[in-house]
């Protein structure tokens, strides 16, 4: 069989697309498969930070991108007994980032802003209903056994990128552990387009509201609230997806307000898992694929993007020949390090903190809020600046 001299990425998501757009914006060809039909239109993740929108402004999308969704300059903590109790603005870091705010769009809005940039390049393709069932190296590349109309095809290239998600095809293929455990707690995430901003005065478009009983997230996107809480143990999946439990929930959001109109509701497990490594051979792990925690702060698909721009920014040094093959060896190095020191460590305190009684975790926001340089130092790591500066001390 010859040899496709081209990278192929598994799975047309937000990281799969990003490595796409990032490889082929220098030259390196690359097939994208797709084990869906078409792109997926499921919302998932709608946060972008800072350090993600300059990545995306240097792929020439983050412009398309924010006209379609809601740019969110602050955030806020607050409890159920106080209220506002520290509110933090992006503002404080300008000089740290292009866009000092997040952005709150789907995920699905950027992979189809990406497709469109990329589908009249030559050096571009993607086949949908296609997934990894099978990854052997050879001397100078990688046999992909892939499912594709009910039979196994077989697809060469010279590099591999699993960027098909938290139950991948690909690492499976490769065999590679997916280290860590599952919450006993799931996450319900409720859809309403009801404006709390006419009820909760100084609102703004992201907020967490701890309590140790139930705490919720209040999420703004375009046209849509989003509100997200810890489903127990012992509440069964049949019972928290019904309307009747929904409208339960929201009933504690605001004091006095019941019977909203729902759009849909999404119940799903939480996990904090990392594979054993980022790299077997000439196949690589990126996003979800790599590495999953749980959405408090907004951290896997942004990590996933940082993973992807980091790789491919290696794969395309080694494939024009500027630097060689050992090169990509820094990118488990650096990532899955940053992942298992901030990612999911970070992750971890965020849910716990809006789980706490709220005495010290409010004392100390609002210690922070008083110090401009511990705002400063704190803006950094939540936007996820201080992992990206600490993956390149790793050399």
């Amino acid at each position: 069989m010859t040899m496709k001299d081209r990278v192929l990425i598994a799975g047309a998501g937000p990281v799969g697309m990003v490595a796409a757009a990032n490889l082929v914006r220098h030259g390196v060809p690359v097939t994208v498969l797709e084990a869906l039909p078409d792109l997926s239109e499921e919302s998932r993740a709608s946060t972008f930070h800072p350090p993600t929108l300059d990545m995306l402004d240097r792929l020439g999308v983050a412009e398309a991108l924010i006209a379609q969704g809601l740019v969110a300059p602050q955030f806020q903590y607050r409890n159920k007994r106080d209220g506002l109790i520290a509110q933090f603005d992006f503002a404080a870091i300008a000089d740290a980032t292009a866009h000092p705010h997040r952005l709150q769009c789907e995920q699905s809005r950027l992979t189809r802003i990406l497709l469109e940039q990329l589908a009249g390049c030559d050096n571009f393709e993607i086949v949908f209903s296609s997934s990894v069932r099978g990854v052997a190296e050879t001397a100078d590349g990688v046999d992909i056994a892939v499912m594709r109309n009910g039979r196994i095809e077989t697809e060469t290239a010279r590099w591999l990128i699993g960027a098909d998600g938290a139950r991948s095809d690909t690492r499976g293929a490769l065999g590679i552990e997916f280290e860590g455990f599952t919450w006993p707690e799931r996450f319900l995430v409720v859809s309403t387009a009801f404006d709390f901003h006419s009820v909760i005065a100084d609102l703004v478009a992201v907020n967490y509201v701890a309590d140790p009983k139930r705490w919720h997230f209040l999420l703004q996107i375009p046209g849509l609230w989003r509100v997200m809480f810890r489903i127990k143990q012992d509440e069964s999946d049949e019972r928290v997806v019904t309307p009747e439990f929904a409208q339960s929930l929201m009933t504690d959001v605001v004091p006095g307000i019941s019977n909203y109109e729902i759009s849909h509701v999404t119940l799903y497990k939480v996990h904090q898992r990392v594979a054993k490594t980022f790299q077997l051979g000439r196949a690589f792990l990126c996003g979800d694929a790599a590495h999953i925690n749980n959405p408090l702060g907004g951290m896997g698909m942004n990590g996933g993007i940082h993973d992807a721009i980091n790789l491919t920014s290696r794969l395309i040094d080694v494939w024009h020949g500027t630097k060689a093959r050992a090169e990509l060896e820094g990118y488990d190095r650096q990532r899955r390090l940053v992942t298992l020191e901030y990612i999911e460590k970070q992750s971890i305190q965020n849910k716990r903190n809006l789980e706490s009684d709220g005495i010290e975790f409010s004392r100390n926001l609002k210690e922070i809020a008083a110090d401009q340089q511990r705002t400063y130092d704190y803006l950094l790591r939540v936007s996820m600046i201080t992992s990206l500066r600490r993956a390149q001390e790793l050399g």
